[in-house]
């Protein structure tokens, strides 16, 4: 979305008129669900995509003829049998799609992409809220700057909100929330572009230099050197945060949990075999005096079992499980 929203205000100050397509809310098996975004211009898709295939097609369609308008408007796609046919999709569903036209050098538009960019950089959590009546408001907000009524609805879960005689769909854009995975070996560095690439914003931490050099991961939101006994003086993981252990040994992994799950991350993960994980457990009870409702934060093995050897395929596993535990939330 980030790069969605630069493109819009470089396209929109360059003196084009674009289309914003959002989905505000799909039922059945579509192919993507509420808050998936793609942007329009003259020569059709320039950035997103809303789930490829028929619907997207169609909605080009419907974005020419909103270009051309001027008019913002809502569209429903209900694939019963008929529309199945009609519209080549293989399975049924309903989508309703939001067009809304965004005129040149638009003053609103042009300081929703400003001030996005500004709290992207400063890392704080912030939501999208786009009016869906013609002319309908279009601003990003945090929890605390936004309208009392509106402060409720804002949830990590895109949403349709109709209140106080408004219609809007909001949607979080940024969650504060990083992960943090400790140990920079094989695993981390398949992993970390992994969930990079599907959203998560990740810091990798290691005690050895040569596995904390930015060549083996590219594209980590920051990556440390740091004493594994004194976390607390590197970062500040809240409950918000991710947590993926996998250091290059048990003792290492005990003692990271040991200083992590009083702080309650939303999400502990734990790299090893049951029999190395026992052997922790034990001491993380009895040396650190740990409770079970702690050590009950503690997701390991780490990843979804689906047979993963490889480290390429153990990071499929994990990224998946972090993916289904985020979803799950609403994150």
């Amino acid at each position: 979305m980030r790069k969605l929203l630069k493109l819009m205000a470089e396209r929109l100050a360059a003196g084009e008129d674009l289309v914003l397509v959002t989905v505000v809310a799909s039922s059945g098996a579509t192919p993507r669900g509420a808050g998936a975004r793609m942007l329009v211009g003259r020569e059709g898709r320039l950035c997103g995509t809303i789930g490829g295939g028929a619907v997207e097609y169609r909605s080009e369609h419907i974005a020419a003829e909103v270009l051309a308008s001027g008019r913002s408007l809502e569209h429903d796609f209900s694939l019963t049998r008929d529309d199945v046919e009609k519209l080549g999709m293989v399975c049924g569903g309903a989508v309703t799609v939001v067009f809304r036209h965004l005129p040149a050098r638009d003053d609103g538009a042009l300081a929703v992409a400003a001030r996005a960019e500004e709290l992207y950089e400063r890392g704080e959590s912030f939501y999208l809220v786009c009016g869906l009546q013609q002319d309908g408001e279009l601003f990003v907000t945090t929890r605390g700057e936004a309208p009392e009524w509106l402060r409720e609805y804002l949830t990590p879960r895109p949403r349709r909100v109709q209140a106080e005689g408004r219609d809007v769909f909001c949607e979080q854009l940024l969650s504060a929330g990083r992960v943090y995975i400790f140990g920079g070996g094989h695993v981390a560095q398949a992993l970390e572009p992994v969930l990079t690439n599907v959203g998560f914003r990740c810091v990798v931490l290691d005690d050895r230099p040569e596995f904390t050099r930015r060549e083996l991961f590219p594209t980590a939101e920051e990556i440390k050197l740091i004493d594994f006994a004194h976390i607390a003086d590197y970062v500040s993981v809240t409950g918000e945060d991710y947590v993926c252990v996998m250091t290059r040994g048990h003792a290492y992994d005990t003692v990271v949990q040991a200083q992590l799950l009083p702080l309650r991350p939303y999400y502990l993960g734990v790299i090893g075999s049951r029999h190395k994980i026992a052997a922790v457990r034990r001491e993380l009870t009895e040396r650190y005096g740990l409770s079970e409702e702690l050590l009950a934060l503690v997701t390991t093995p780490i990843g979804l079992d689906i047979g993963a050897e490889t480290p390429a395929e153990i990071a499929v596993s994990i990224a998946a499980q972090m993916i289904m535990v985020r979803r799950q939330s609403g994150r």
